[in-house]
C-alpha cells in the first residue's frame, strides 16, 4: 500500500485529473447512472489519498479533509427548494395558474406558444427547471390534444424557455447555485446582472421558434373555443395547503431579495421555509420524493473535484487561462462564455460548473476580484444557456424527451439539435454583446 500511496503522491495531478475525465466520459455516455459514477469516483479519490479522510492533522484542522470540499450551502439550498416545490405542487396551484393563462389566449395556437414560453421561463426562475417542465408537460399535451396539434413545437419551446428562464436567478438552475456559493453572490446580484439579458434572449428565441413552427400552429375556431371553456374549478386540490405554500414561497423569495440587508444566507432562508411547510406534512411522504440521487451526485462530484483542487490541478488550469488570454479580461470572458456554452451542450452543465468555479476562485487570487467579477457571469450565461444545444445538455431536456416519447410523440436527437444550435447561437451572441458592452468596453 505504501508503494501505491507514494506513486499517487508523486503523480497526484495526473491521477485526480484522470478520475475527473473518466467520470465526465461515463456521465456523458449515460450507460451507468451518474450518481453511481460520482460516488465511485469520490470513493476512489478518498481511497487513493487524493483528499484526506482525517479531520485533523495533529492539533490543526486538516485543510484537505474530504468534507471541506463538499459545498453544503449548495446541498442545503437544493434539498430545501426541492421540499418547498414538492409540497407547493401538491396543492395544484401551478397547474391552476397555467390553465388560467391558457384561457386568456382564447385557444390561439401562436398565443399559446408565447404564453407557455413565458410561463415556463418565469416559473423556472424560481423553481428548478425539471420541476417546471414536469408541471407543464401534461397541460401542454392536453391542450395539444384539444387543438389537434403536434405538441412537439410547444415542448421544444418550453425546454428552451426553462433553461433560459432558469439562468436569471440564483435558484433557477443548479450551476447558478454553485456559482453563487463559490463567488459569494446574493439572489439580487443574479437578478441585477442577468435578468435584462435573459429577457432579451427569451424574446429572441420565442421569435425564432415562431418562425420555425408557424406552419404547425394551426387549428379550427371550434377547437379554439374548447380551450376558453377549460374547467379550472377542480385544479386546486387543497386550499389550506395552497395558502400555506403561497405564503411560505413569498416569504422565502422576500428573504432571498433582502439578503443584502439581513445577511441571512439563501440556504438558511430556504431551509426555514421548507421546515415550516414540513410541520404540516408527513415528512416521510415528502422526503422520499426528494431527488436524493441528484444530491448524492453533487456530493460525489465535489469530492472528485476536491482531489484535483488539493493536488494543485485546478491552480494549473487557472494559470493556463491567464497565460493563453495573456491576462486580457475580455479574451478570458469570451473564452469562458463560448467554451461553457458549447461544452455544456454536450456534457452535463453541473459537473462542468463545479470544475470551473474553483478555477475562477484561483484566478481571482492571482488577478483580483474586480478582474474575475465579469468572468463569473460569463460562466453562468454559458453553462446555463448552453444546455439547450442537445437533448442531453440539461436535465429538463431529458425529462421532456422521455415524457414526450411515453405519450407517443418522440423527439429525435437531430430534430432537437437543429433548433438547439440556433437557440444557443442566438443566446451566446446576445450574451457576448451584453458582457462586452457592460464589462469590457473601457
Amino acid at each position: 500500500m505504501d508503494l501505491l500511496y507514494s506513486f499517487v503522491a508523486s503523480h497526484n495531478i495526473a491521477i485526480s485529473a484522470g478520475i475527473l475525465i473518466l467520470a465526465y466520459i461515463f456521465i456523458a455516455t449515460e450507460k451507468i447512472p451518474k450518481v453511481t459514477i460520482a460516488l465511485l469516483g469520490a470513493g476512489l479519490t478518498i481511497f487513493l489519498g487524493l483528499v484526506s479522510s482525517a479531520k485533523s492533522a495533529g492539533d490543526l484542522l486538516n485543510p484537505h479533509y474530504y468534507i471541506n470540499f463538499v459545498d453544503f450551502n449548495v446541498i442545503f439550498l437544493l434539498v430545501s427548494m426541492m421540499i418547498i416545490v414538492l409540497i407547493s405542487t401538491k396543492s395544484g396551484m401551478f397547474s391552476w395558474l397555467a390553465n388560467e393563462l391558457l384561457k386568456m389566449t382564447k385557444g390561439h395556437p401562436v398565443k399559446i406558444l408565447v404564453v407557455l414560453g413565458f410561463f415556463t421561463a418565469i416559473v423556472s426562475a424560481f423553481l428548478d427547471n425539471v420541476t417546471t417542465v414536469i408541471l407543464i408537460i401534461p397541460i401542454t399535451i392536453a391542450i395539444s390534444r384539444e387543438l389537434d396539434i403536434d405538441p412537439v413545437p410547444y415542448l421544444i419551446t418550453e425546454v428552451f424557455a426553462s433553461n433560459i428562464g432558469g439562468t436569471a436567478t440564483l435558484i433557477g438552475d443548479p450551476p447558478n447555485i454553485i456559482i453563487g456559493s463559490a463567488a459569494g453572490f446574493s439572489f439580487m446580484d443574479f437578478v441585477n446582472e442577468l435578468t435584462g439579458v435573459i429577457l432579451v434572449t427569451l424574446v429572441a428565441v420565442l421569435c425564432a421558434m415562431y418562425l420555425f413552427f408557424r406552419h404547425h400552429l394551426k387549428t379550427t375556431p371550434e377547437k379554439m373555443a374548447l380551450v376558453t371553456q377549460l374547467d379550472n374549478s377542480k385544479t386546486i386540490t387543497d386550499k389550506p395547503l395552497m395558502i400555506r405554500s403561497v405564503v411560505v414561497l413569498a416569504l422565502v423569495i422576500i428573504g432571498f431579495v433582502l439578503h443584502d440587508v439581513t445577511h441571512i444566507d439563501t440556504y438558511l432562508v430556504a431551509m426555514l421555509g421548507a421546515s415550516i411547510l414540513l410541520l404540516f406534512e408527513k415528512p416521510q411522504d415528502i422526503l422520499e420524493k426528494v431527488e436524493w440521487n441528484t444530491i448524492l451526485f453533487f456530493i460525489g462530484l465535489f469530492i472528485i473535484i476536491g482531489g484535483l483542487e488539493a493536488s494543485g490541478g485546478i491552480k494549473l488550469m487557472a494559470e493556463w487561462i491567464i497565460d493563453v488570454t495573456q491576462g486580457s479580461q475580455t479574451a478570458a470572458g469570451m473564452l469562458i462564455l463560448w467554451a461553457s456554452g458549447l461544452i455544456s451542450g454536450v456534457i452535463d452543465n453541473i459537473p462542468y460548473t463545479a470544475t470551473m468555479s474553483p478555477m475562477l476562485v484561483e484566478i481571482s487570487k492571482v488577478m483580483g476580484t474586480d478582474y474575475t467579477y465579469p468572468l463569473w457571469w460569463c460562466l453562468s450565461l454559458g453553462a446555463c444557456l448552453g444546455g439547450n444545444l442537445t437533448i442531453i445538455g440539461a436535465a429538463a431536456n431529458v425529462v421532456v424527451s422521455e415524457q414526450a416519447a411515453k405519450d407517443g410523440h418522440p423527439i429525435a436527437f437531430m430534430r432537437f439539435m437543429k433548433y438547439g444550435v440556433v437557440t444557443v447561437l442566438i443566446s451566446l451572441v446576445i450574451s457576448s454583446a451584453y458582457v462586452y458592452l457592460k464589462y469590457f468596453m473601457h
